[in-house]
C-alpha cells in the first residue's frame, strides 16, 4: 500500500516550507511494508529482534522463534560475532508447495565473553544463548579497611 504524497504550502519562520505530517509517510509505508512481509511473526528474508541482557555472570541473547524446529537452528561464535540463523518450512497443502523461509541475526561479541564457553538452549520457541563472562570481568567486592 503506498499513501499518497500531500505538500500543503505552509510556510514556517525563515520562508521555508513544511509539512506538519512530515516523517509520519515515511513510518506508515515501512509499517505497511514490513507487515505485508511478516510471515507469521517473523520476517522473511529479514532480521528478527533479540534481547539482550545480562547479570554479573553472565551475557544472554534471547530471540523468538516461534514454529522453528530445533533442527533448523545454527548458533555460530567466529571473530568476535555471533550469529544465529534458523530456517522455518511450512508444509505443503493442496495447490501450494512446501515453502521454506530463512533469516538470521548477528550480534557483536563483547570483549569479555568466553567463546568457548557459549551455550544455547531452545525451548517452547524461545532461543537464549547464554555467554558466560571472563573470571576478570565479572564485578569483584572490594573490602574497605579501617586505618
Amino acid at each position: 500500500m503506498r499513501l499518497v504524497r500531500y505538500y500543503p504550502n505552509y510556510r514556517a519562520l525563515g520562508g521555508v516550507t513544511r509539512s506538519p505530517w512530515a516523517g509520519l509517510e515515511g513510518e506508515i509505508d515501512r509499517l505497511f511494508t514490513t507487515a505485508l512481509a511478516d510471515y507469521g511473526g517473523i520476517a522473511a528474508g529479514r532480521r528478527f529482534a533479540v534481547d539482550l541482557y545480562e547479570d554479573k555472570n553472565n551475557a544472554y541473547v534471547r530471540a523468538e522463534l516461534p514454529g522453528v524446529n530445533r533442527e533448523d537452528i545454527n548458533v555460530e561464535a567466529l571473530d568476535g560475532t555471533l550469529t544465529i540463523t534458523a530456517a522455518r518450512k511450512t508444509p505443503a497443502t493442496e495447490g501450494q508447495a512446501e515453502q521454506s523461509f530463512s533469516f538470521s541475526r548477528s550480534v557483536t561479541l563483547p570483549e569479555q565473553v568466553q567463546a568457548d564457553q557459549i551455550v544455547a538452549a531452545y525451548e517452547n520457541g524461545v532461543l537464549t544463548v547464554t555467554l558466560p563472562k571472563r573470571e576478570e570481568a565479572k564485578p569483584k567486592k572490594i573490602s574497605v579497611a579501617v586505618n
